[in-house]
């Protein structure tokens, strides 16, 4: 190529890789390359067309081009008979066009085209790295005729630059997909969330909700059907999300979600999407085998209502979501002022619990089980206590909030049986023979699949049989279980020897059919029907009701808070056998347990030695 054609060409590289450097964006550069090159080519219309995923035509420029053109062309298949552009797209080569109006591929077309006096087009194929046409580089001219070697130098020139470009590009697409969307869901991530909750409260006039929204169950789905069914769970939420607010969804992480909601300006505009987006999770579908109906938990606040500063605002609609979660699972519930009182006291009290169990300072203490009539033991409950830094025992009862952080309580109930196998090995060698040691399960320890191994664990390390373990647990944790994986659980750790204990019966959700849906041996009265047996005909009936119940379905009852002589005899004159409470004796822990053991006489086993010892202690 002779220098003085050369020299306008290397000029034209080099504007075009500084654009690129620069940052430029990929329409004004693939622009700038058409003006260049008619500038070149005086005379020349030039245009570049990229072909979409799907095979058809998107005009990128067409500088001198009527717009009406380029949105005609925009959207048409590429084809074998689709103009020069469509058709070098399909065949990945070169297509020169002398003539349009009488070459056969331009026919469908020629009367778009030849009004704007152009009668000839040469197109040719724009190829990434690894052979895909990207996007054709058009040359159209106003006569009929084809290329000339210079025309040809300069379209090879562009070709090549406009393939850096759109490789350029796409690594730059990539890579902010990386950086601002979710891989698994599609949805934009985190990072687009704080992009955009801040575009929205600096506008001029913000009005926009908020609503957080977690997937329930979703370890359970992974643990038990495969992180194939969890991921695919996430996917159809994020979907139908989209469908109901499009470009507003946004995945935080894990099985949490953001909905921004845009001229939102009350907690009655806010429900109505709420109530939108749990209409379009009820739909059941299909995974990996597994029938699966998506179930959401979503807590919401309210620009200007609920706050103004962005952190200020997920914060409430965290406390939101975290209060959805205790008291309507499953549902919406919308920030109130209250919330962040409430919420701060239940966090506070999962950091003392939580400081309390990696520091080892949550203990058993443990309450007798007696026999009412000869005032023997049976066995005791276990009932946690955790040591504050003050050195203050406190029942777990007074930090009951941190407990329905699902993590604390399963920490809480492992470090409790580790304990109490420990402190039942230390009685079995002294020879005393206590039955059962009972342990309160919640229903974080189901939500896992390996509660059988736990227990196991814990007792196989101090040798201590499983039969002289007694679970309890309320009909809340057969209800929220799930059931079916609950009662299997027990089924299979009764067939062990371990005994089941319907803790609390007569409160809550309770029924008559559990007793017989439920694998249990043992029904625990609650204590508020025994407090006022003596005094309330129709606590007395429901008293002497599950005794008479109990006795046909061949069960024992453990008659919780007795706290009177009044109370136990009369508790024995209806037939029952067994009691708990302060009238026989208070929590304490495992060193006064065993001198109550010692002293009581009631471990048959008990040898002399170790009585006169309790007695000199």
């Amino acid at each position: 190529m002779p220098p003085q054609q050369s020299f306008p060409l290397h000029a034209l590289q080099t504007e075009i890789l500084e654009a690129l450097v620069m940052g430029e964006r990929f329409e004004a550069i693939a622009e700038l390359l058409c003006r260049r090159a008619e500038e070149l080519a005086p005379g020349v219309v030039c245009s570049i067309v990229a072909i979409t995923p799907d095979g058809r035509l998107a005009t990128v420029a067409a500088p001198s081009l009527p717009q009406h053109y380029s949105q005609a062309i925009t959207g048409l298949a590429i084809g074998p008979n689709v103009g020069s552009c469509g058709t070098a797209a399909y065949l990945g080569e070169p297509v020169e066009v002398d003539d349009i109006s009488t070459d056969p591929l331009w026919a469908p077309y020629k009367e778009l085209i030849l009004p704007l006096g152009l009668l000839a087009c040469w197109s040719s194929p724009i190829k990434t790295r690894d052979g895909r046409v990207a996007a054709t580089f058009g040359f159209y001219y106003r006569d009929k005729r084809g290329p000339t070697d210079l025309e040809r130098a300069i379209v090879n020139t562009c070709v090549h630059l406009f393939s850096i470009a759109i490789e350029h590009d796409e690594v730059q697409k990539r890579n902010h997909a990386l950086a601002y969307y979710d891989q698994l869901s599609g949805l934009p991530n985190r990072r687009s969330f704080d992009d955009m909750i801040f575009e929205r409260i600096v506008a001029i006039k913000p009005a926009f909700g908020l609503l957080v929204i977690d997937i329930d169950n979703l370890k359970i789905a992974n643990d038990t059907m495969g992180h194939v069914v969890g991921d695919g769970l996430i996917q159809e939420v994020a979907g139908r999300l989209a469908t109901v607010v499009p470009n507003a969804a946004c995945r935080l992480g894990g099985d949490e979600f953001a909905v921004l909601v845009d001229d939102c300006r009350s907690h009655a505009d806010l429900g109505v999407v709420a109530e939108a987006i749990s209409r379009t999770m009820r739909e059941p579908f299909d995974c990996d085998g597994y029938t699966i109906i998506p179930q959401i938990t979503m807590g919401g606040v309210v620009y200007g209502v609920d706050g103004k500063n962005a952190d200020f605002l997920r914060q409430n609609a965290d406390f939101a979501l975290y209060h959805a979660k205790e008291i309507k699972r499953g549902g919406y519930v919308p920030f109130e002022k209250n919330l962040r009182t409430s919420i701060a006291l239940r966090m506070s009290k999962i950091r003392t619990v939580d400081q309390a169990l990696i520091d080892g300072r949550v203990m058993p203490y443990y309450q007798p089980v007696m026999s009412i009539a000869d005032r023997s033991i049976e066995g005791f409950e276990s009932l946690a206590r955790i040591r504050l830094d003050n050195g203050d025992i406190v029942a777990a009862g007074q930090v009951q909030a941190a407990l329905s952080d699902p993590s604390i309580a399963f920490r809480l109930t492992d470090q409790m049986l580790k304990q109490i196998a420990v402190d039942m090995r230390g009685w079995m060698d002294r020879g005393l023979g206590i039955k059962h040691i009972g342990i309160n399960l919640s229903t974080a320890d189901f939500h896992r699949s390996d509660l059988e191994r736990r227990l196991s664990d814990a007792f196989e390390a101090s040798g201590v049989p499983l039969k002289h373990l007694v679970l309890e647990v309320t009909e809340t944790v057969f209800l929220d279980g799930p059931d079916a994986k609950v009662v299997g659980v027990l089924e299979r750790l009764r067939k062990k020897g371990v005994v089941v204990a319907l803790d609390d019966f007569g409160t809550g959700f309770a029924s008559l059919t559990h007793l017989v849906r439920f694998p249990v041996d043992i029904i625990k009265i609650d204590r508020s029907f025994v407090d006022r047996m003596l005094v309330d005909r129709p606590s007395r009936l429901i008293v002497e009701l599950l005794l008479d119940l109990s006795r046909k379905l061949e069960m024992r009852v453990v008659a919780e808070g007795i706290e009177t002589r009044a109370q136990a005899d009369w508790l024995m004159e209806l037939g029952c056998q067994f009691g708990q409470g302060y009238f026989f004796g208070r929590p304490v822990d495992a060193a006064a347990t065993t001198r109550f053991i010692l002293t009581s006489g009631a471990a048959g086993e008990t040898s002399a030695v170790e009585k006169r010892r309790a007695s000199i202690a």
